[in-house]
């Protein structure tokens, strides 16, 4: 008798303790939290952010090696707001360079990540453009989308706060990254060798980001850890190797067909194209080379209905990656300062000609696109496999058709490619450009663990 009390005792004790905690459950998210709409909401938002942020990027006009680092430090943040959704996932700080140890949420508080992971993003992504208001509004319209959706205000709050905290020590990394003090630094200086990166047409603009490699690598040691090597020594004679490799680039443009030509203008992904009309110039602004593969890795979200914290650390990690490529880049271009196909061939060869792409205003070796193309093709390699199909409809807003690719791999090699086809770069800065972006990627994955 005294058993069978004491088994119904504790079987009211156990029920006890249930409708407590489902008590508790309810009297944390409230009446009015609609958690269904939520998430509903929530769907895809990732692309989303990034595709509202690269509009931006774009009206803004930032340089490509600027564009990286935004999309990074904005993608740092979101994956950071929403990484809290799983246990099983760590944060970025202490495994990126000069990126401490970030706040983490108070015990016995309610959150709604996904909202932390947007206001995380948002904040650091107004602090690094110049149209800081475009992405205020963004912010302000979800924020007021949510409430409206239904959202427990002590939830509300606590995920807001805990975005915020988050947004100002990314932006403190930011802020100590070198990007402020290389405004300071001299100006480019340009040099009677022939051999040396001159202004080209039709603009003639100064040499762009010349100490971009000051700035702080995300993963890498150092912006030289991954050096490609020297370009082939310049020499203006016709049996050289040098001339042949600028001829080569000659007589492909003179001989370009249709096909090549699709392939130069879709990679094109110059952020500040000039046009002159008589006596009138007007500029065309596009996306950047690391916006198109961020642009890659949203639709391939997209397609697959990837999950928001999934969709973070792939955009996290693959912003990160073409980041540091940059600067890897970057490193390479100023220490050999090469000059341009342009400039050479019409020193050389023809001083009619005219190369199909506008020639960027920064040194030749290593290529741009072959570097940050190469590496994010590693990235997304290796989270979605060696043959992985897909349409790249990137380029559709600026008036140019889809591209049908087998693989990631595909895709970078023909980006890298296009570089001669367009008439800008050297064989050389294209092929050692793609060993030097694989090199930046496989390092970043190795270095990088997002599951504990």
């Amino acid at each position: 008798m005294h058993r069978e009390k004491q088994k119904q005792f504790l079987i009211k004790m156990k029920l006890s303790s249930l409708l407590l905690f489902v008590l508790i459950v309810i009297s944390a998210c409230g009446p009015n939290h609609n958690q269904e709409g939520l998430d509903a909401y929530f769907e895809g938002s990732i692309s989303t952010y990034n595709r509202k942020l690269t509009d931006v990027i774009v009206a803004d006009i930032f340089t490509p090696p600027v564009a990286s680092r935004i999309y990074a430090y904005a993608n740092i943040a979101a994956y950071e707001g929403i990484r809290f959704q799983d246990d099983s996932k760590q944060s970025l700080g202490g495994q990126l360079n000069d990126l401490d140890n970030l706040s983490k949420p108070e015990a016995n508080k309610a959150y709604y990540y996904p909202l932390t992971s947007l206001v995380a993003f948002t904040d650091v992504a107004k602090s690094l453009v110049f149209d800081l208001e475009l992405i205020d509004n963004m912010q302000k319209e979800l924020l007021s989308d949510v409430q409206e959706i239904g959202i427990d205000k002590k939830t509300y709050e606590n995920s807001v706060s805990l975005g915020e905290k988050l947004g100002k020590e990314i932006l403190a990394r930011a802020s100590k990254d070198g990007y402020l003090r290389r405004t300071a630094l001299p100006r480019f200086s340009i040099s009677d060798d022939p051999g040396r990166w001159k202004p080209t047409p039709p603009d003639y603009m100064e040499a762009i980001e010349p100490h971009w490699r000051t700035i702080k690598p995300f993963v890498l040691d150092s912006a030289g850890q991954f050096d490609p090597g020297l370009p082939t020594q310049f020499d203006s004679t016709e049996s050289s190797k040098f001339y042949k490799e600028a001829n080569e680039v000659y007589e492909t443009v003179k001989n370009i067909d249709s096909a090549k030509l699709e392939v130069a203008k879709f990679w094109d992904c110059n952020p500040n194209i000039s046009t002159t009309n008589g006596h009138v110039m007007y500029f065309q602004q596009q996306i950047s080379p690391g916006g198109h593969w961020m642009h890659i890795a949203a639709q391939i979200l997209d397609e697959q209905k990837a999950g928001v914290l999934e969709s973070a650390e792939t955009m996290s990690l693959l912003g990160v990656t073409i980041a540091d490529a940059f600067i890897s880049c970057w490193d390479q271009k100023y220490k050999s300062s090469l000059t341009r196909p342009e400039t050479y061939i019409n020193q050389y060869i023809d001083q009619d000609w005219q190369p199909i792409l506008q020639t960027p205003a920064f040194p030749e070796h290593t290529s741009g696109h072959s570097v940050a193309s190469s590496a994010a093709a590693t990235v997304l390699t290796h989270l979605f496999g060696e043959n992985y199909s897909f349409v790249d409809a990137t380029e559709v807003p600026y008036g140019l058709p889809p591209r049908s690719f087998q693989s990631f791999w595909g895709a970078a090699e023909e980006a890298a490619i296009s570089r001669l086809y367009g008439g800008i770069h050297y064989r050389p800065a294209i092929e050692l450009g793609i060993q030097q972006g694989k090199a930046v990627g496989s390092y970043i994955i190795k270095k990088i663990k997002s599951d504990k």
